[in-house]
């Protein structure tokens, strides 16, 4: 069943919560502190471990408000949830129904929804994306030029011109380099492949996208709005981006998910096949990482 969770600076967000996940963010040591649920849409496996995760956050004596984000339909969905098995949650939900390209802006980056194309059902994607950071600073160049350590060092690289003791006025073009991208992370939902997939996902760290089937079943996903594992793939090459994670698979391929690795790497080389538990680690472009 379907959930994600993105770690980013000490922040959890949690996307879609499919059956089992409070069980599973349990095993896997996801906290129950997070603030943000984002749902891709409304089918059962991905919403029906809601109800079970906002009791039991209630049962932990919770207090600080869970806010929920999603496709129109939300709200009501939410309503029928809240009345569910009478007791009053200790804590206050806050539901926000989104259209697609409406931000949420956080410090530093933001949550940016896009239309899926999941069989004619109103379904969201996901992209998170990073502003531009500052810069590298030249420290070297800065005690050279006899620039004293502390709140100058700090002011230039913030991008303010300084003017030193001796009257000599430093700018920050001659400290500081170019500012650096920051990180995109694209997750799918539950998606044909599409046009607006290609465009959020343009030069992505990760791509995380449904395959829900093999090339043998390409029909079955015309049909019930999924995509093939070649098909994604065929998604991240038109992107550009850096690595693939394939999800959300048929049940005829969870013991097996060997010809789906395949068939997508026959596209795009960088492919990863999920698993439950597993973390994903995206460095800085310049910085080395692991997973």
């Amino acid at each position: 069943m379907s959930s994600l969770a993105v770690v980013r600076e000490g922040d959890t967000m949690l996307f879609d919560c499919g059956e089992g996940t409070q069980r599973q963010m349990m095993r896997y040591g996801v906290g129950f502190t997070f603030a943000d649920l984002f749902f891709t849409h409304f089918h059962s496996d991905h919403i029906l471990g809601t109800i079970g995760l906002m009791r039991t956050m209630s049962l932990q004596g919770r207090t600080e408000p869970l806010r929920l984000w999603g496709p129109r339909g939300l709200a009501a969905l939410m309503k029928r949830a809240d009345a569910f098995g009478g007791e009053r949650l200790t804590y206050p939900v806050e539901v926000r129904e989104l259209a697609p390209g409406e931000e949420v802006k956080r410090k530093d980056y933001a949550i940016i929804p896009y239309a899926a194309d999941h069989g004619g059902l109103l379904a969201f994607g996901y992209s998170l994306v990073e502003d531009l950071r500052r810069g590298r600073f030249d420290p070297e160049t800065a005690r050279a030029l006899g620039i004293p350590e502390g709140p100058l060092w700090g002011r230039i690289h913030k991008g303010e011109s300084v003017t030193l003791e001796d009257g000599r006025v430093i700018e920050p073009a001659a400290l500081v380099g170019p500012t650096r991208p920051g990180r995109r992370l694209v997750i799918t939902g539950d998606t044909r492949p599409c046009a607006a997939t290609i465009d959020a996902a343009q030069g992505a760290d990760l791509l995380v996208h449904e395959s829900t089937f093999g090339d043998e079943e390409a029909a079955r996903a015309v049909e019930t709005g999924h995509s093939t594992a070649r098909e994604a793939a065929q998604v991240a090459l038109a992107a550009g981006v850096k690595r693939l994670a394939l999800t959300h698979f048929s049940a005829r391929y969870s013991r097996d998910p060997s010809d789906l690795d395949r068939e997508a790497k026959q596209v795009f080389p960088n492919v990863t096949i999920a698993r439950d538990g597993m973390e994903i680690a995206l460095p800085f472009e310049e910085e080395p990482g692991a997973d």
